[in-house]
């Protein structure tokens, strides 16, 4: 029996209840199939039941990668490499759908890494992921609550999402602390568009990382208080980053280019 690595994160689900909820959220027959972190491949056998075109594995676990060429041989075709270092764009010439129990300690950072390269011509029409429930409260989270913030932000900008479920710690092995949470996201058809993504990264984090201060440091550190803006956006600098609605820091971000430009 593997025995689950801390240092990467891992949760092998193994409730079927589960793995059969996560298959059924979308439709998997001759599709092509990418499933980040399969560990010993549970889900890659309920995904495999339903048909699928092709299926990719991406795998960073040297051991793990071994215990699935045993199991699938032919069947999956298997990555071994930090799914960080993967071009998805150049690696997919056609939409592919997502499914993934991400590690809880690289989740946001995958998430990030996804919408920040995004092109306008998505390389996935849906991905299926799990995360800590935390985490994903952040990602759905609206303007005006204790969640909303960069997540929020950058999660719902080219993306529609939609929460299948929560899970309980008793669903995996070895049981996590917290419970954990699957959210459905696929591509928005109308979307602000923004020529650099990392923009809108760099005004999210700088205006969040004084999220309980009043708008007025963080918007003089990145428009040195440029008023056109001001009126331009009707901000009031009184409010809190959290006040904000998700279009508004589209157009800052926006305003940001145009005066970088």
């Amino acid at each position: 029996m593997i025995k689950a690595k801390k240092s990467l994160g891992q949760n092998f689900l193994t409730d079927r209840t589960v793995l059969e909820k996560i298959v059924n959220t979308t439709e998997i027959k001759n599709k092509t199939i990418l499933e980040v972190g399969p560990g010993t491949g549970n889900l890659t056998s309920f995904i495999l039941k339903n048909d699928p075109k092709k299926v990719f594995v991406v795998e960073k676990d040297r051991d793990l990668c071994k215990i699935l060429k045993d199991t699938f041989n032919d069947q999956v075709t298997i990555i071994n490499d930090d799914i960080l270092n993967i071009n998805e764009n150049l690696l997919f010439n056609e939409n592919v759908t997502v499914f993934g129990n991400l590690p809880y300690n690289i989740s946001t950072q995958i998430l990030g890494k996804w919408i920040i390269n995004l092109k306008d011509n998505f390389w996935f029409d849906h991905l299926v992921l799990m995360f800590q429930k935390e985490v994903a409260d952040r990602i759905i989270a609206k303007f005006n609550t204790s969640s909303y913030g960069r997540l929020s932000i950058l999660s719902n900008w080219k993306l529609n999402i939609r929460k299948i479920c929560d899970i309980k710690p008793v669903s995996f092995s070895p049981k996590p602390k917290i419970e954990s949470t699957l959210l459905i996201f696929s591509p928005k058809q109308d979307y602000y568009k923004i020529k650099d993504p990392k923009n809108l990264e760099k005004i999210t984090r700088i205006f969040f990382n004084h999220r309980r201060k009043m708008l007025k440091k963080p918007f003089n550190q990145l428009f040195n208080g440029n008023k056109k803006v001001l009126e331009k956006l009707k901000l009031d600098l009184n409010l809190r980053p959290q006040n904000l609605t998700f279009e508004t820091y589209y157009k800052l971000a926006d305003e940001y280019e145009i005066l970088r430009s």
